[in-house]
This record gives structure tokens, sequence and C-alpha cells, in this order.
């Protein structure tokens, strides 16, 4: 006999992340790509309700406008993957990890994300490492 429900077979294991960043914020910029300040200004594959505005959190894949930078990067539109988030997300264990900025990578392409810079500064967690991998190789610490 069944349970009595639908896909009642094991899932596979995946953090919930909290959605920390809205449409229209400025976030760092942690590569060496030019760009320092960004600004979001869209969710790849949201799908939201009326009115409610576009949220985004660490492993997301987002489009920026860089609002300070380098002058051939200001005012360019980039798709970019949200590394750090300030507010606190919890991993599968139980831990909950937050960091001191909001911080993403611009990446090249949103087919392989690979990343425009060569150096990412400070940490960036391990969800990240295991959804992008050519982002992880820039890292400098993962945690």
């Amino acid at each position: 006999m069944g349970t009595g429900r639908k896909g009642g077979g094991l899932k596979a294991l995946k953090a919930k992340i909290s959605k920390a960043i809205n449409v229209g914020s400025n976030i760092n910029v942690a590569d060496n790509s030019g760009a320092k300040i960004a600004r979001v200004i869209n969710v790849r594959n949201y799908h939201g309700v009326k009115d409610r505005q576009p949220r985004c959190g660490v492993g997301d894949t987002v489009y920026i406008v860089v609002k300070s930078g380098s002058p051939d990067t200001i005012h360019h539109v980039f798709p970019a993957v949200i590394i750090r988030q300030k507010k606190p997300f919890r991993r599968h264990d139980g831990t909950r990890l937050a960091f001191a900025d909001n911080a993403c990578a611009i990446v090249k392409d949103t087919d392989k994300y690979e990343p425009q810079g060569t150096i990412l500064r400070g940490p960036i967690p391990k969800e990240i490492a295991l959804r992008f991998p050519h982002v992880t190789k820039i890292a400098s610490r993962i945690v």
C-alpha cells in the first residue's frame, strides 16, 4: 500500500535559501572585472504573482547594471551570479550562514556561467561551489 501522497520517494537535498535582495538593490561586485557597485535589474527564471517585487538570494542568476567602476563597464548590463548575502540562510544540516555584504560575480554568458574576472575577492558558500564550478575556480575561500 502507498502512503497516499504523490512523490513519496526521496527528494534531492536542497538548501533553503532565503531571498534577501530585491530588484533595484545595489550590491558589490566581488570580481576584478572592472565593476565596483551594481544594481539588480532582473532575476532570471523568477515566476511570481502580480504586484510582487522579484527577489533573489545566494545562487540565483540576475541581470545587473554597473553603477560605479571602470569607464568601459559603467552603465552596461551584464548577467551575474549572487555569491553572498547579508541575511542568514539555512543549510541542509541546520546551520545558518550570513556574510558581511551582498555581492555578485559577473559571468560571460548564461549557459556555462564562466566568470568574466580572474579573481574573486572574499569567501563564497559551498552552495555556489556545487552549482557553479567555473565560479569556484577563481574563488579565494569556500565556506
